[in-house]
């Protein structure tokens, strides 16, 4: 009898052994990598909407994905992993049953060290559970994600819209310069989410008026989503977003662009109804939405009502316009007389939906999607040439079909919609996988110039899917374990005039980069991207413009090792260069950073150098923040840059950040210009951050 109870604690003691010995612990998201390998170059024409794209990864950090039950869609979803890839994990677990620790991910074909390392974040793998069966409230009290998020942030230096008025000039902004976050998130995986979200930026007011919409906070938003109840797949009241097809008519802004990941981030994925989470002002919708199983069927219906800030006249101003009409460059910022009188003039309201079907293999998927939109005040665009087809009025009607198919190692996807007035839009494409080795992925893309749509983001070269057509090319290949190549070719034109284009125009666009991974704690790679475009240019002695093409080089060499398992240094060094007509412009960055962690203390610091010839050379450089929070500030001019960041937890459920920056200008005696100028060759900016977990 002792013997056997002996043997059966032995057994049960080896068990807790093992389980332990299973668990990968999960290394902080590294946003900077992270930025650098999905997000797309950021331009005046393509501005990326990195908080909304940071966002979505960020609720798979929050909640990561449980593989075992991850769907074809959802890992599609991440942007990490290719079609091979993914295949080949739902095949494993099908052959081998359920995955018992994240380490069984180096015995998949084709999950090569680099993989690996950027999945880890977003993924999890769990034990069978009760969670569903469990009683609502212990639901509630046990959830996964129960925090509260403060946030505080300060530019040091004065900017002239917070001193008194002089001269001529009067107009200064409303509010202090202080800058407020507070975001409250109650969630589970595939259970239920609920958060609140409230900010106010820098010069806006801190005031309660009802009368004026004003509640505190200049930006509040708030979700309440179900997920699985009954035959509901999801239940969304208050902010929500909608991703569906190739994002042609439905995108909320994911559009990763074009980056040194070729293959995975050009496909879109059909999230459908995710929560609003993040502080962005636009590329949201604010109402009820459902979406509804029925055998392989799933129907989604909302509807969307809220207020947009609209000018004076009831044409809208110049930056909101951009977001009506598709773009990402809204800034939601209510701080001088004029920009309060615009806040939530207009209100928008829309209502659709969406039918898909998908087969029991998860390998063939077919979607209509249809939406209306309309607004209390007509829009009316700039009287310019080159706003001829783009959008005004006060209602808008599109209608798109999606598709995605998976036949061997061939995924092709599309999406083709067609607005109100008639203009047409599609986008379609392939992704092969030759072997575990080589991938290959290819787009067109055609949108015709009076095509209309108003909260698409499909693949483009610019923010709005209008008035251009292309071919896109992309490749990777893995050299081997520790050798790996990536690059794309992009080559497109414009039928009609555009913004700082004053005639029909073709550009290019390429992209390499050589990474090499010796050891899980080095990495290396260099990147090289040429770009050419058309553009505007005043020729002396010529009456009028000249439309002439720019060509613009960009250089990347980033180095990652840490040498000790506490130490983490990483060097880089960007370059540009540009040239029009005249003689060629260049732009020089250099970093070294360093970060520490010992027990519940996590130090960084980074110390810089930059020079730039002019704006056209201007280096956006993504940096280590607070968690949740992103940082790619752009670099023009010459100067020195630092920053520290502090992470410290404080007990077990209160964690603490500290970030200060500080850049030098050099040969300036001020920063910035307008209402922002600040009368100092010094920038200095302060944030802290402190999360409460319940």
């Amino acid at each position: 009898m002792k013997v056997g109870l002996a043997a059966l604690f032995l057994i049960l003691g080896l068990n807790q052994l093992a389980l332990k010995a299973q668990e990968v612990p999960r290394p902080p998201v590294d946003v900077e990598l992270l930025v650098q390998e999905l997000f797309a170059q950021q331009t005046d024409e393509n501005t990326v909407a990195y908080e909304d794209l940071y966002e979505t990864l960020l609720q798979y950090y929050r909640q990561p994905l449980d593989l075992n039950r991850a769907s074809r869609e959802e890992l599609r979803g991440l942007w990490l992993l290719s079609e091979g890839q993914i295949s080949a994990l739902l095949q494993h677990i099908q052959d081998n049953g359920r995955l018992l620790s994240l380490y069984e991910l180096q015995a998949i074909p084709g999950f090569d060290l680099l993989t690996i390392r950027r999945l880890l974040p977003f993924v999890t793998v769990q034990a069978l559970g009760q969670a569903g069966q469990r009683p609502w409230r212990e639901r509630l009290r046990n959830a996964d994600n129960h925090s509260l998020l403060l946030r505080y942030d300060r530019t040091v230096q004065e900017r002239r819209g917070y001193t008194p008025p002089e001269g001529r000039s009067t107009t200064r902004y409303a509010g202090s310069p202080d800058k407020y976050l507070l975001r409250y998130r109650l969630s589970h995986p595939r259970d239920f989410s609920f958060g609140v979200t409230a900010e106010k930026d820098a010069g806006e007011q801190f005031t309660w008026n009802p009368g004026q919409r004003q509640y505190g906070f200049d930006f509040l938003s708030g979700h309440a989503q179900l997920y699985n109840r009954g035959s509901f797949k999801t239940i969304a009241l208050g902010d929500y977003q909608l991703q569906f097809g190739q994002g042609l008519l439905l995108s909320s802004g994911l559009s990763v662009g074009k980056g040194s990941e070729t293959i995975t981030t050009v496909r879109r994925s059909q999230l459908g109804i995710r929560p609003h989470t993040s502080t962005l002002e636009t590329n949201f919708f604010r109402g009820a939405a459902t979406t509804h199983r029925w055998r392989r069927l799933e129907t989604t219906l909302f509807y969307s009502n809220r207020r947009v800030d609209a000018s004076m006249g009831g044409a809208l101003a110049e930056d909101t316009t951009l977001f009506l009409l598709g773009g990402l460059q809204t800034s939601g910022l209510h701080r001088t007389p004029t920009e309060l009188a615009n806040r939530q003039r207009a209100r928008e309201q829309v209502i659709g939906g969406n039918v898909s079907y998908r087969n029991p293999q998860q390998t063939f998927s077919v979607g209509i999607t249809a939406l209306h939109t309309w607004y209390s005040l007509a829009l009316q665009q700039r009287p310019e040439p080159y706003n001829l087809f783009t959008f005004s009025g006060s209602r808008n009607t599109a209608v798109g079909l999606h598709y995605s198919y998976l036949w061997q190692n061939l995924n092709f996807f599309g999406e083709t919609a067609r607005s109100r007035n008639g203009g047409l839009g599609t986008v379609n494409g392939v992704l092969v996988s030759l072997s575990e080795k080589v991938e290959v992925a290819m787009l067109y893309r055609y949108y015709a110039r009076d095509f209309q749509t108003l909260n698409g983001a499909a693949f483009g070269e610019s923010s709005r899917n209008q008035n251009e057509s292309g071919l896109y090319t992309g490749l990777k290949l893995k050299l081997s374990n520790r050798w790996q190549l990536t690059g794309y070719y992009d080559r497109f034109s414009f039928p009609w005039l555009r913004y700082r284009v004053d005639a029909p125009s073709t550009g290019e666009e390429y992209l390499l980069r050589l990474q090499f991974m010796p050891s899980k704690t080095t990495l290396l790679y260099g990147q090289y991207q040429y770009e050419r475009k058309a553009r505007n240019e005043r020729i002396a002695r010529e009456a009028l413009q000249q439309v002439t093409d720019t060509h613009a080089h960009r250089y990347l060499l980033l180095l990652d090792v840490s040498p000790l398992p506490t130490v983490r240094l990483r060097s880089r060094v960007q370059a540009s260069q540009f040239r029009q007509t005249g003689p060629r412009s260049t732009g020089y960055f250099t970093s070294q950073d360093v970060s520490w962690e010992y027990r519940y203390t996590r130090l960084s610091a980074r110390y810089a150098l930059f020079d730039t010839d002019d704006y056209d050379t201007r280096l956006y450089v993504p940096e280590q923040d607070v968690l949740y929070a992103f940082s790619i500030p752009v670099f023009t001019g010459r100067g020195t840059h630092l920053y520290l960041l502090l992470q410290q937890r404080l007990t077990r459920q209160l964690d603490f950040w500290l970030k200060l920056s500080h850049t030098h200008y050099r040969g300036q005696q001020t920063v910035s210009s307008g209402l922002e100028q600040i009368e100092s060759p010094r920038l200095t900016e302060v944030r802290a951050q402190a999360r409460y977990r319940f």
